[in-house]
């Protein structure tokens, strides 16, 4: 678990590949993002699609041709080495999952900054709320649902929601917390059964950890997610396309509270 609470010496441990593990709980003040890097060609349908899907795609960052700093709006960060780890697409297929991407930088490449719903975690924390993946050091569970997004160009699918759960008592005051941080999912987009967003197997997630068994008073709260663009992508099958991890994040200079609403 890297438990450093300083966003650029977060970045400098990742950087020089001391760290390639989850970002949970690092530099908790501030916001991390979801990455997604495409070649030129692809990238005004792929910010179209950002736009009309804001919930699973919430963009807080964008990059020119070829510009891997993304001009210092996010801090002093380079998104080919300041994420513990990433994944590589070509023509849809998973090809590598490196610590740094310096060999596959190409000039005309996009980066994509999206917003994650860890931004919204430390206000429930600091409200009280006990959030057991952050106490393990995991990530939440991730599940591809029946949800389409609203296409745009060659891209198009299902969304992809991350799963948390509290008490019965608390889901309005969690709903109220996270829907004021829009710039990073905001409120659920469902409570309750599963089955109804097309999750058959709550305790067998697409990525990330299988929840604890859910004690009886709770009730499963499932939030649109960043990883949506994989699987658009992978479906869109471009040439090239390079993501995060999932759970392996970039972290921001951008501080949580800014993005409330």
């Amino acid at each position: 678990m890297l438990n450093i609470q300083d966003s650029f010496q977060a970045r400098e441990i990742i950087r020089e590949g001391k760290y390639c593990g989850y970002t949970t709980g690092a530099a908790n003040q501030h916001v991390q993002g979801n990455l997604v890097i495409l070649p030129t060609e692809y990238a005004v349908e792929f910010a179209a699609f950002c736009n009309r899907n804001p919930k699973p795609c919430p963009l807080i960052g964008m990059g020119t041709p070829g510009d891997p700093f993304l001009n210092s709006t996010l801090g002093e960060l380079d998104i080919r080495t300041d994420l513990p780890k990433y994944r590589v697409f070509r023509y849809g297929e998973l090809v590598d999952e490196p610590t740094d991407i310096d060999s596959y930088w190409q000039s005309d490449l996009v980066a994509f900054v999206l917003g994650c719903s860890l931004s919204f975690e430390l206000p429930l924390l600091e409200a009280g709320f006990r959030l057991p993946h952050i106490e393990k050091g995991t990530i939440v569970p991730m599940y591809i649902t029946n949800q389409q997004c609203n296409p745009a160009g060659r891209f198009s699918g299902p969304m992809v929601v991350s799963m948390r759960s509290f008490p019965k008592n608390q889901i309005k005051e969690v709903m109220h917390i996270t829907g004021k941080f829009p710039s990073v999912h905001g409120a659920p987009i469902h409570v309750g059964d599963p089955s109804a967003i097309g999750i058959k197997n709550l305790y067998q997630p697409n990525w990330g950890e299988s929840p604890d068994t859910l004690p009886e008073d709770h009730v499963p709260m499932f939030w649109a997610c960043g990883v949506t663009p994989q699987v658009v992508i992978q479906k869109a099958k471009p040439s090239l396309c390079i993501t995060h991890s999932p759970g392996c994040m970039l972290i921001t200079d951008l501080l949580n509270k800014d993005l409330a609403v």
